[in-house]
């Protein structure tokens, strides 16, 4: 079962109750929630996901109101994971944020079966277009994009690799959209879909836009590493694909691995071999029609393929 097969009220007894068991490529949550933004947020960017109802879930986590005169003279909202409270609330609107926020840090701090970067990543032809960059580089941005220009979002924030085989898992979760990026996503797809501004959080004014359908159907679909490419936003800038020696594409990677030291050895052999497997690269562009060729180009192997 789908979560759109939920009605509105099902969705709310189950978010109130005993929790929705939303299953995101390989990790099941156990959400729970009073909020009706939370809710909202669930159903519309969470539509095409798979519901559960038995199993092991992997997290339980739930998105709540503080107890205290708070409830009601400011609200504010309040994370947690097997009922404790790993950080701070925050303000009152921010409960959809906060679940997605909450989300990334049980994945990155509590779940080690991957090694885990901090990275978009996108599929084509069945190899994985890695884009590790920090906050406000255009990584979103672009990967927004091209998850909307034929290429499978797999995931927009952490790529999971399979210390194992070296295969990237999907994560098709909601693309998170700040700031100047809302407008430009917004004016570049129209018809996609987003939620509402959230404005003054720590990232300034966050939007989700829901994952496209064809990815959250692939979810169990992983894929061999065939690029990195280091995105950076560049004002004024024409669209430009350079080449990245391999020792720093291999040190970015580690600098963007969140449980590196929990592989250890076989983690660095694993990103090593990743490095090799993939033709790495810089990238700069100030426009999304400029850029989304540079890629098509890169996936023809028209372009520096591996």
């Amino acid at each position: 079962m789908r979560v759109d097969a939920l009605d509105a009220q099902a969705l709310r007894r189950r978010l109130r109750g005993p929790g929705l068991r939303l299953r995101t490529g390989p990790v099941l949550n156990s959400i729970r929630s009073p909020l009706e933004a939370v809710a909202r947020g669930i159903a519309l960017h969470y539509a095409a996901h798979p519901v559960e109802d038995e199993g092991f879930a992997d997290f339980h986590v739930s998105v709540e109101r503080p107890f205290g005169p708070r409830r009601w003279w400011r609200p504010q909202v309040l994370f947690k994971i097997d009922g404790a409270a790993p950080f701070t609330p925050l303000p009152g609107d921010q409960g959809f944020p906060l679940l997605e926020w909450g989300l990334n840090w049980c994945l990155t701090g509590l779940y080690h079966r991957f090694l885990t970067l901090h990275a978009a990543v996108l599929e084509r032809h069945g190899r994985a277009l890695v884009l590790p960059a920090p906050s406000g580089s255009g990584k979103s941005t672009l990967c927004a994009a091209l998850a909307l220009s034929g290429w499978r979002l797999l995931s927009d924030e952490l790529a999971l690799i399979d210390p194992a085989t070296g295969l990237i898992h999907p994560l098709p979760r909601p693309v998170s959209l700040k700031n100047a990026s809302i407008e430009v996503v917004r004016r570049f797809a129209p018809s996609a879909r987003f939620g509402p501004p959230v404005h003054e959080t720590v990232k300034g004014t966050v939007v989700h836009m829901s994952p496209p359908a064809e990815g959250v159907a692939r979810a169990a679909e992983p894929a061999r590493p065939g690029w990195i490419v280091l995105p950076r936003w560049a004002a004024g800038q024409p669209a430009q694909l350079q080449p990245l020696p391999k020792a720093q594409a291999l040190m970015r990677l580690i600098e963007n691995a969140f449980n590196y030291n929990v592989h250890g050895l076989a983690g660095f052999e694993r990103l090593a071999r990743m490095v090799d497997d993939s033709a790495c690269h810089h990238f700069s562009y100030a426009r999304l029609e400029e850029a989304l060729p540079v890629f098509d180009a890169l996936a023809a192997g028209r372009a520096g393929a591996a």
